[in-house]
């Protein structure tokens, strides 16, 4: 049966969004109320990126830095120009409230597009509860509050599968007109591009998708609309890595400085982990960090071991999908973040680690999510598929029911327990609040116009909380970076030289480059910080302020 065209944003679709739209509001107020949506390090850390591009003593887009892709603190920028937007990190989340209505409406599409050779009863059905499976997990209803940069690269990865399968479906038929179907080429190619400026998943996802395209050009070579919308997909999602390269040997001297400069995931761990050990399980190991990357995934949709329902039931209805049932081919293309990090893991210096399995600590367990739109669907269509082959419609009723009980269980447990992203964010969080409290105390009861030097890698959250600007900070982003291996003209440099001739107070935290590298001579010490976990506080006053 010809698939009939999908329609863009109808009334069932604008139903979908509001609904969303509800939930997200909600549940932003919730754990706003609650003090929680800065628990996440990094969280805070793309907040102040983003606000130091204004705010500083040499703000520009030379604040960016590397490691971390732009876009997100791009999209931030225009809500934090409100420093109370600022101070309570309302501005951080307002992206991420945005994109989670656009996945959830995404996941509708894609689901409903798919299906439209299904009887209309079933594809909405199917659309509707595949929406309402990844909407109401309780895992990314937490971190689509946050700052972090998953809810906004899940948007446009979904999205990018939108006008993908829709390409796919549109060049299916040789006598149909491949106008549209190109057209939503195009579109895909920008959500590719979206996704690659956001994290380097979509680097990943630019690479295979375009590897698909090729494979249907070779099979059209003689189509000239074919060829130019080939040579254009590539085109648009080449840019963002060419770009993002070249401004790193611009302002790096280091094309691949993201990649393996001192801030890198490489480096962190060089850094942290114990020689003659492996950093972290999983290293060099395919099938571990399979294992990891897929229980990560299967806690944040079930508890314990209930994930493996899950999991059996997105395997059964992808391998209905390989075998049986092409037309829904497309659709498997959100198994593309399983191998990206099954290779981050092995090979690219990226822990998961997770309470049930040794070491029994948390960390990046949020990746798990990048399965979520995986799991919604083709768990929904192995239920799906299951019952079109029983005889009776008792069974197939069974069958709807035992997988709405297994959705509302599973989720009930999760809020039980606490959503797996949110206790990764709240245990990590304790001791560094701790700490940045006790410094915010201590910028809150000094002149309202001081001035301090202080390096920003982990405690920038401080300045946030004691609603400091940024411009009376001189930190380590403010001097030219292209200068290796550092600047002397440079004001991050000379502060540390002569700190009494630029600020009031100076904070050198044990190991950071304040602490090794300041002229202590010009220092009066004031005060000493202790937090378990976390390292030694010193404060200073300078001789400016004798």
């Amino acid at each position: 049966m010809k698939a009939k065209p999908a329609r863009q944003w109808d009334a069932e679709t604008i139903l979908v969004a509001q609904c969303a739209s509800v939930l997200s509001f909600f549940s932003f107020l919730y754990y706003l109320r609650q003090g929680d949506i800065l628990l996440y390090g990094d969280a805070v850390a793309h907040i102040n990126i983003a606000r130091r591009i204004f705010d500083s003593q040499t703000p520009g887009l030379l604040q960016l830095g590397t490691v971390w892709l732009p876009l997100p603190h791009l999209l931030m920028v225009p809500f934090l120009l409100s420093r109370w937007m600022w101070h309570t990190g309302i501005g951080g989340s307002i992206p991420s409230l945005i994109a989670y209505v656009f996945s959830v409406v995404g996941i509708f599409r894609l689901v409903r597009g798919n299906t439209s050779h299904s009887s209309d009863a079933a594809g909405r059905g199917l659309a509707w509860t595949a929406a309402i499976v990844f909407a109401v997990n309780p895992n990314l209803i937490y971190l689509q509050t946050t700052a972090m940069t998953e809810p906004l690269y899940l948007a446009f990865f979904i999205w990018a599968l939108v006008y993908f399968s829709e390409f796919l479906r549109g060049i299916r038929p040789p006598e149909q007109l491949p106008q549209p179907a190109f057209l939503s080429l195009r579109k895909s190619g920008l959500c590719v591009a979206a996704a690659c400026l956001t994290r380097y998943d979509g680097w990943f996802l630019a690479a295979i998708l375009w590897l698909v395209v090729l494979a249907a050009f070779s099979r059209r070579r003689n189509d000239i609309a074919f060829r130019r919308s080939f040579l254009g997909f590539t085109l648009i999602i080449a840019a963002v890595p060419v770009l993002w390269i070249a401004y790193n040997a611009a302002v790096y001297r280091n094309p691949l400085e993201f990649a393996n400069g001192p801030y890198s995931a490489k480096a962190i761990e060089q850094r942290t982990s114990v020689p003659g050990n492996p950093p972290h399980p999983g290293t060099s190991d395919l099938p571990m960090a399979g294992s990891f990357f897929l229980k990560a995934a299967q806690l944040t949709v079930a508890p314990g071991n209930w994930g493996r329902f899950w999991l059996g039931l997105a395997l059964l209805g992808s391998l209905i999908v390989l075998t049986i049932e092409s037309s829904y081919a497309a659709l498997l293309l959100l198994w593309i973040p399983l191998p990206f990090y099954v290779l981050s893991i092995a090979y690219g210096g990226v822990p998961i680690f997770l309470p049930v399995w040794w070491p029994h600590s948390i960390y990046n367990a949020r990746y798990g999510l990048q399965l979520l739109p995986a799991f919604a669907v083709f768990a929904l269509l192995g239920i799906y598929f299951l019952s079109r082959i029983l005889p009776y419609r008792k069974y197939k009723t069974a069958v709807g029911l035992a997988f709405l009980i297994l959705l509302g269980t599973s989720y009930a447990f999760i809020w039980r327990d606490r959503p797996i992203v949110f206790q990764e964010a709240w245990v990590n969080s304790r001791t560094r609040i701790a700490l940045e409290e006790r410094i915010a105390a201590f910028l809150s009861d000094v002149s309202p116009d001081s001035t301090f030097l202080m390096y920003l890698g982990d405690q920038v959250g401080a300045f946030e909380r004691a609603d400091v600007p940024l411009r009376r900070v001189i930190y380590d982003g403010n001097h030219r970076t292209w200068k290796q291996p550092f600047d002397p003209d440079g004001l991050w440099e000379r502060a540390l030289a002569e700190p009494k001739d630029y600020v009031d107070y100076v904070i050198a935290l044990a190991g950071d480059p304040v602490a090794l590298r300041v002229n202590q001579s010009q220092l009066t010490a004031l005060e000493v910080i202790h937090v378990t976990g976390q390292p030694e506080a010193k404060i200073y006053a300078t001789s400016k302020r004798r």
